[in-house]
């Protein structure tokens, strides 16, 4: 008798080659699922191929402002994943073409396919924001609910590891100046969560395991203000510079200044998405729509952050930044 070799799933990731991208393809990689990596550049998505078996991780080019690519990029899925988040805007790339809009077409394609659709989203978005980026995050989870009715949506907090956008960034400022910026006093609350436990969340949606038509939330295990998190930078990195209060005024006039830059530090929609406080809502912890609710338990910044923030004092080298948060 002649035995049927069965065919994986295959599970397509929009923005598979960013941050957090990288690690759930190892995710699920290992778990054995034929993985379709959907970016605008799938040259720079070979660095993901040697996570996975020959021939496991593949490429394809898609742009969530063009509806044809992400309907060539969803055929034959069997679960759709969208990462793809901009923490900056240009001429082209917006936050509503990007986050809302384009969220909109993924889930309208994955729909069509009959295949399962896992978003990732950020706490903080919200319909009524003041924050474009925030009001664009929401109008992405309408859409892909709206869409499909049992998706599984993530929200997390600001998300470290190698590579991250945010202690990295400070840690190289901390290298050429003399102060950090406490934009608003310092007083904003963080909930870090480490890549890793959000790309194994996401994996276990993948899996089925993760119950949909629900938004999770998604923090780590301490709670932190922006002051606190420039402190741990200081100390991994093993330097002293001036902490300095940044009144909300200032740092409005430095985000109009900075945001015309091709990379800007700073916007003033940032400085806006840091007077709400970043953290896990006591709705999500009683709804168990949290890690502890999917049986993760988070990993916490105190033996992740010397790992990689250690190379600005030993080596001067910044790592390489992706502009996606996917």
């Amino acid at each position: 008798m002649t035995s049927v070799t069965q065919i994986p799933p295959l599970v397509t990731i929009f923005g598979g080659s960013g941050f957090v991208g990288r690690h759930l393809v190892q995710a699920l990689a290992r778990r054995g699922y034929r993985i379709r990596v959907a970016v605008r550049n799938p040259n720079a998505a070979h660095h993901l191929q040697p996570l996975g078996n020959v021939g496991q991780v593949q490429a394809i080019q898609a742009n969530l402002r063009h509806r044809g690519s992400i309907d060539r990029a969803v055929l034959g899925a069997d679960c759709v994943v969208n990462l793809v988040g901009i923490l900056t805007e240009s001429r082209k790339q917006s936050f509503d073409a990007i986050q809302a809009a384009g969220a909109r077409a993924v889930a309208e394609a994955t729909q069509a396919v009959g295949a399962r659709l896992v978003h990732l989203s950020a706490i903080g978005a919200d319909p009524q924001s003041e924050s474009v980026y925030a009001r664009s995050k929401a109008a992405g989870e309408a859409a892909a609910l709206e869409t499909i009715k049992d998706a599984v949506i993530f929200r997390s907090s600001i998300i470290f590891g190698p590579e991250d956008d945010f202690f990295n960034r400070f840690a190289n400022m901390a290298r050429f100046s003399p102060f950090l910026p406490l934009i608003g006093g310092g007083h904003t609350r963080f909930q870090p969560v480490y890549v890793s436990d959000v790309a194994e969340a996401i994996a276990l949606a993948v899996d089925g395991k993760v119950a949909g038509g629900r938004v999770y939330e998604l923090g780590g295990p301490r709670v932190l203000t922006f002051r606190e998190c420039m402190e741990e930078v200081l100390e991994v990195t093993e330097r002293k510079r001036l902490l300095l209060p940044l009144p909300w005024a200032l740092a409005n006039l430095m985000g109009q200044v900075f945001q015309i830059l091709p990379k800007p530090l700073l916007t003033v929609d940032q400085v806006t998405q840091l007077k709400v406080d970043n953290v896990v809502s006591p709705a999500a912890e009683k709804d168990g729509r949290t890690f502890q609710g999917l049986g993760i338990r988070p990993q916490g910044m105190e033996a992740i952050l010397p790992t990689y923030l250690w190379t600005y004092r030993a080596t001067g080298q910044f790592p390489r930044q992706t502009s996606e948060l996917g």
